[in-house]
Parts: structure tokens; sequence; C-alpha cells
């Protein structure tokens, strides 16, 4: 009786394609991820609520997600990177305190072979995606509507004072750009105030000074809600309810104001926990080798009084989840 004898090479092919196929579909399902985040700060309600719907979205897929705060320090995080690095993670996760700061840091990933996702904050380098929101357009429409709301009233010119975010932050120049837009040609003047650092606290000093300062003033932008609300309570102790307010990110202290008021006159949605979500989300499709877009869009849209009691805000921010994914 013939035995054959199996020829070594063709057992070395199947055993490759085999173990191929089997880190395909690992990847493709890829669980227990190592996921690293490194937040540009948690002063603020927003960054809280990031940081907690990415957490959610984590562990609902028993993914390990290593958090560490920057609290607004460049070289914090660029330390805080180089640890998570040292930990291994799988992926990392940047909210960064200065678009181009961290450079070190994302040579470092990339020597390491870890990709980078920026999240709320776009960074000057390489990195594999941004989630986020089109903070021009925010600005914008924000901008747009309170604009709008000035001429309804017969106020066609004057001072529309504008409370800014964090000195060379991404996210604060593409709100100015569109507010800027927003109000560019109307006949209104745009007055820059301080840097608050989107912290109310720092909004309400800043307030009391401007309204010293410009008493002619006929509304106030803020780069987010948080300094808007501050603002407008300066101007309420002030019996200044003739001054309107906007703002942009959809927390639900100002929706509530919008609804019950005429001072508050917009903002823009940008649902943090969902952003949070969506970033894991993100981190799972990049892992799992899948292609992401350079830039995956959260979105947003404009609240104003016509349209707040459609969105739902029982939450710390009004709700906007549009499909992704």
């Amino acid at each position: 009786m013939f035995k054959g004898t199996a020829h070594p090479a063709r057992f070395l092919t199947v055993a490759l394609v085999a173990a191929a196929a089997l880190t395909a579909t690992s990847a493709t399902y890829a669980k227990g991820l190592k996921i690293g985040f490194s937040q540009v700060t948690l002063q603020s309600p927003f960054y809280v609520q990031l940081k907690e719907g990415a957490q959610a979205a984590a562990a609902a897929d028993g993914d390990e997600l290593i958090f560490l705060d920057a609290n607004g320090d460049v070289n914090k995080q660029n330390n805080d990177i180089q640890d998570l690095l040292t930990r291994k993670v799988n992926v990392l996760i940047v909210d960064p305190v200065n678009p181009d700061a961290i450079a070190p840091s994302l040579e470092a990933a990339q020597r390491a072979h870890v990709p980078v996702i920026t999240v709320d904050r776009a960074v000057h380098g390489t990195v594999t995606a941004y989630i986020g929101r089109d903070n021009v357009k925010m600005g914008e429409l924000s901008g747009k509507a309170l604009v709008a709301a000035l001429k309804k009233k017969g106020i066609t010119s004057g001072k529309i004072i504008e409370i800014q975010g964090d000195a060379g932050g991404t996210v604060m120049m593409d709100r100015r750009k569109g507010f800027h837009e927003a109000v560019e040609g109307t006949g209104f003047k745009i007055v820059e105030g301080p840097y608050s650092e989107y912290i109310r606290a720092n909004a309400v000093t800043a307030m009391q000074d401007l309204l010293q300062a410009n008493p002619d003033m006929k509304a106030v932008v803020a780069h987010n809600d948080d300094m808007a609300l501050g603002a407008m309570q300066v101007l309420q102790e002030a019996n200044r309810k003739d001054v309107l307010v906007s703002g942009v990110d959809g927390l639900s202290e100002a929706l509530n104001a919008i609804e019950s008021g005429n001072q508050y006159i917009s903002t823009s949605l940008n649902d943090p926990r969902y952003l949070g979500d969506i970033t894991i989300q993100t981190a799972r499709e990049v892992v799992a080798g899948k292609k992401v877009p350079s830039f995956v869009d959260a979105g947003t849209a404009v609240v104003t009084k016509d349209n707040v009691k459609q969105i739902k805000h029982d939450g710390l921010f009004g709700e906007y989840r549009p499909k992704v994914f």
C-alpha cells in the first residue's frame, strides 16, 4: 500500500492562510482593547461629559480606557502620552492642549506604531483621524441667529462683545472665524474680549470689566455656553436685560434659558457624550484595520426659540446624535 507524504511547503501555506484568516477575524471583531485617552482638561462640563461618553462606550464592549487629564498643561500632556505609550495601548486618543506642542508625542506614537486619533480639537500634524464638529459652522450658525434677533428688534448696528476660549486653540480660532463671518457686512462691530478658557467664572470677571468699558454694547457672543451664561449673569445683575446673548455647545442650561426667556438667543449643538461615543467607535474601526475618514464629523444644528422644544435636553447637554458609522 502506497503511503503518500504530504509536502511541507503545502502545510506551511495552509497554516499561514489559516493564521491570516484568524488574525483578520480577530481584528474585525477586536475585543478587550487597551485605549489611551489624553484629555486637555476637566475644568468644563463639556470635557467631563466627553470623558463619560467615552468611558461608557468603552465599557459597553469590554475595552479598557486609560484616561489622563492634562489640566491645560502642555508639558503634562506630553508626559501623559509617553506614559500611555509605555503602557502599550492599542490606540491613542488625544484632545490636545495646543495643536503644535504635542508634535514630539505624535512622533513617539508613530515610532511605536500606535495610531493616534484626535477629538474635539485638531492638531498641526499627521494623525489617523480627527473626530469633532465643524466649529466654523457652529460659530456662524449661532452668530447669524443673534444678528437676526437684533435686527428683529430694530437694532442694525452697534457693538457685539466676543468672549473667547483659549489662546491659540483650534476650536477657539474656528468659532471666532464663524462668528466673524456671521457679523461681517451687517453694520455691527465685534469687540474681542479676553480669553476666558471656556470657564464660567473667568467669563464673569471678564464681563464685569467689558460692561464697564462698553456700556453701549448690544449683544455678547461667547465661544461656549458656560461663558455665555456667566456673561448673562453679570448683565442681569446690572439690569441689562436689553443685551442679547449667544453661545455654542448646546448646554441644557442654555437651552432652558432660550426656552424660558428672551435674552439668551441661540446656541449650536455639540453633544459631548455622543462625541465620546463616536471617538471610541472610531478607535475600534482603526484597530480593526478599517478605513476611516480623516475628519469624522459628529454634526451640529442651531437652537433658537423656534426649535428648542424639539431638542431633548434633560441631561447636561442637548442631544444631537446623527448616524456616523
